[in-house]
């Protein structure tokens, strides 16, 4: 008996320290231990996750040197767990496994045991899982869903062009700064960069170019040449810019000598484009045509004559290209957008296509955290307002909302909340101090999405104790919302901004071709590099400020996604990015540092990524000491360490061991390499025929095909993950802060 423990302890240890150090994902995981003792662990299979709180089912066995097969098994768990949407991993911190099933064995004691060992030793042992093999294999049914009630799918104005063209926006009509260190007047209610200057013309600087206008709203052209004054703008703009992670350098940029025609527009809009007259382009099964010479997502239905285009995750509809749109639902859209190929150029819409696999994913993504622990003792924040502080009333609800500042701030029964970047605060003043909050106001999920703090119903506390409370977002927090079948880019509402001594920017719906990627979420159009906007920049005057928040929390800007149109799609086993470069725009943090959507990276009061940690533990050299003191000190696992059993290639992959599955009941099935299913009866294999058991082959086949998805998922994401350095610490010191002169970023005004 004692042995059987000491087997166990080391296959617990051995099992989910591999799930630290082996790079690969490729199931099962083979371990030897020292007394020959081969043990496998299949791919776990999840079966629900909601909040933190991950479920999941896997398939086991054991075989002892004195057995001649082995045993096999099903053990269920409940998982609290962080999620880094970053690595695409999910991390367990604690975990219960409150059903265990070996074979024919009803030994209580050694059932019990395995299940303390297996609580013990997963979360110490920094076991993880890719997310996209998760999503992929998951049926997910969270109240997620529910939230984005009543958004608004009223078309914005569509302007259609045939040459390389950006699009302006001005938030209402210009207003103006003078800008002292500048030495010209600025427009503050823009993200663009539009100056006026003594001569009585007007200039716009972005995409590393110069454009002169009569009027801020145009009509805007080319100039080569500009003063020396408006010099000041350029080098402050690029300074600015520099810091960001988006940023390359001038001889990368210098590349792109398109000179874009400018098109200003003072209300919400969109903008679709080709390199000249459209061109369409069939897609194969389909009666689709694709515009092949735009990259926006623009297509003809043959049968109806009607263009559709694809704008902030909506479906628009008309008899023509150059207005007319009406909205069209993602589950009302012609049967043959669900029949786009994956791995064709156009596969990137099937996230928006209802019904799909890729829509369906998407949908479960956006109901996955962000997750992280707060300190509750150093996390704290400043909000500053612009005057007095001012409330409205949220209708449907007893909350007001502040309007005259940048952040996120709800009054609620006598006490105010605040949520900036993703973590929740409180204080018995609008003006603090402010201290981390512990539960979030009860009316939070009823906030209509009319108003510009609906974004804070995203951001969950899940557990508190004495030093941390474990807080999370879902991608709702950043403007990803579900509806209905799939995901969409912001509410569609208009958000009056703040315009007082300070102009308060706030979330926008339309204007920035915001296309969907499956890992990133949203980036931004084409024709958009880095340098288009002015990310901060504050005033010497202090009377106005640039503080943000176009794209929701001020800290968080969609990526850039720029270099060409991508030749391959999204979702196919031969997808390519080498021309699809994902570039990121967040204020502050270090320029190498590249591919980061999580927002806990810039504050230095949460711990968050904890990634394959192991704690107390040494694995390497073949030998796994083990975290705990009662295993008697290292262990060695025969010499032979952990390794995958499906090999790469060569000879071994034709001993590759066959799928091995478990349903909910707990029966354990194989797939042969015959393509035949087995179910483990009485320590034998028996066939599963499909015409007495047509269900559960059914359900076997839907479950291995959605894991090769995912395998196939996590493959395309590993290769078209740009290189990653650490993000450079950055204090979280809230909506005040301090803000620069003359063109440098505004560390102030930060929007939870």
């Amino acid at each position: 008996m004692k042995n059987f423990y000491l087997r166990l302890a080391i296959f617990s240890l051995a099992i989910f320290s591999m799930g630290a150090v082996s790079a690969q994902e490729d199931w099962p995981k083979l371990i030897n231990t020292a007394d020959g003792s081969v043990i496998r662990i299949y791919q776990p299979q999840p079966e629900s996750f909601a909040g933190n709180v991950f479920k999941f089912r896997s398939a086991i066995s054991v075989q002892a040197p004195n057995q001649s097969e082995p045993v096999f098994g099903t053990f269920w768990s409940v998982a609290n767990v962080e999620t880094d949407k970053d690595t695409r991993h999910i991390n367990i911190i604690s975990l219960k496994v409150p059903n265990l099933k070996m074979g024919a064995d009803t030994d209580i004691s050694k059932i019990n045991y395995l299940k303390t060992v297996l609580e013990t030793q997963i979360p110490e042992s920094g076991f993880s899982l890719p997310l996209d093999q998760v999503l992929s294999s998951l049926e997910m049914n969270t109240e997620e869903k529910k939230l984005s009630k009543g958004l608004n799918n009223t078309p914005p104005k569509v302007i259609y062009a045939t040459k390389p063209t950006i699009l302006v926006l001005i938030d209402g009509a210009p207003k103006f700064q003078h800008n002292n260190e500048w030495g010209v007047d600025a427009v503050v209610n823009s993200p663009f960069t539009i100056v006026r200057y003594n001569d009585g013309n007007y200039y716009l600087y972005g995409g590393k170019k110069w454009y002169v206008a009569p009027s801020a709203t145009g009509p805007y052209q080319y100039t080569p040449t500009v003063s020396d004054n408006l010099k000041k703008v350029e080098a402050a703009v690029t300074s600015a810019n520099s810091g960001d992670a988006g940023y390359t350098s001038d001889a990368a940029a210098a590349q792109n000598n398109e000179i874009a025609d400018i098109i200003v527009s003072t209300e919400p809009a969109e903008l679709i484009q080709s390199k000249g007259p459209a061109n369409f382009t069939s897609i194969d099964g389909t009666g689709l045509l694709y515009m092949s010479n735009s990259d926006n997502d623009v297509f003809m239905d043959t049968n109806t004559q009607e263009y559709y285009v694809l704008l902030s995750g909506r479906w628009y509809k008309s008899p023509q290209l150059t207005g007319g749109w009406q909205y069209t639902a993602a589950n009302a859209l012609p049967a043959d957008f669900s029949r786009i190929p994956e791995g064709s150029p156009k596969d990137n819409v099937l996230a928006s296509v209802a019904g799909t696999e890729a829509a369906r994913e998407a949908v479960m993504d956006a109901q996955i955290p962000q997750t992280a622990k707060v300190d509750r003792k150093t996390a704290n924040t400043n909000v500053t307002y612009d005057g007095e502080p001012q409330f409205k009333n949220i209708d449907g609800t007893s909350m007001q909302y502040a309007i005259n500042t940048p952040s996120s701030v709800i009054r609620y029964r006598n006490m105010y909340y605040s949520v900036e970047n993703g973590v929740w605060f409180e204080s018995n003043s609008p003006n603090g101090p402010w201290t981390v909050a512990t539960q979030r106001p009860e009316e939070v999920d009823i906030i209509p999405p009319s108003y510009p703090v609906y974004n804070m119903k995203y951001v969950y506390i899940y557990d508190v104790n004495p030093n941390y409370v474990y807080m999370g977002y879902t991608p709702g927090y950043l403007n990803t919302f579900i509806y209905g079948p799939t995901v969409v880019y912001g509410t569609g509402f208009y958000y009056n901004p703040w315009r007082g001594a300070r102009f308060y920017a706030r979330p926008y719906t339309w204007g920035f071709g915001m296309h969907y990627n499956p890992w990133m979420g949203w980036s931004m159009g084409f024709g958009y590099s880095y340098d288009w906007f002015n990310i901060g920049f504050g005033f010497s005057s202090w009377d106005y400020g640039w503080f943000g928040g176009w794209w929701g929390p001020v800290m968080y800007h969609p990526p850039y996604r720029w270099g060409g149109y991508r030749p391959y799609g999204y979702y196919g086993r031969n997808a390519v990015y080498n021309r699809n470069t994902i570039y990121n725009n967040r204020v502050g943090i270090n320029a190498n540092t590249r591919f980061t959507n999580n927002i806990y990276h810039y504050r230095n009061d949460v711990i968050t990524n904890n990634g394959a940690r192991i704690n107390n533990a040494r694995v390497g050299n073949n030998n796994i000491s083990s975290p705990r003191g009662n295993f008697n000190g290292p262990v060695t696992n025969g010499g032979n360490g952990i390794r995958n059993n499906n090999p790469a290639s060569g000879a071994q992959q034709q001993n590759a061991s066959p799928r091995v599955m478990t349903d909910q009941q707990g029966n354990v099935y194989q797939r042969s390499n015959e393509g035949q299913w087995q179910q483990r009866q009485q320590n034998q294999w028996k066939p599963v025929t499909p015409a007495q058991n047509p269900g559960v082959v059914q359900n076997l086949n839907r479950q291995q095909q959605l894991q090769e998805r995912g395998q196939v998922r996590t493959q395309n994401f590993q290769s078209a993950r740009p290189a990653q350095s650490a993000p450079a610490a950055r204090p979280s010191s809230g909506g005040g802060g301090a803000r620069s002169s003359g063109g440098g970023r505004s560390g102030g005004g930060r929007r939870g």
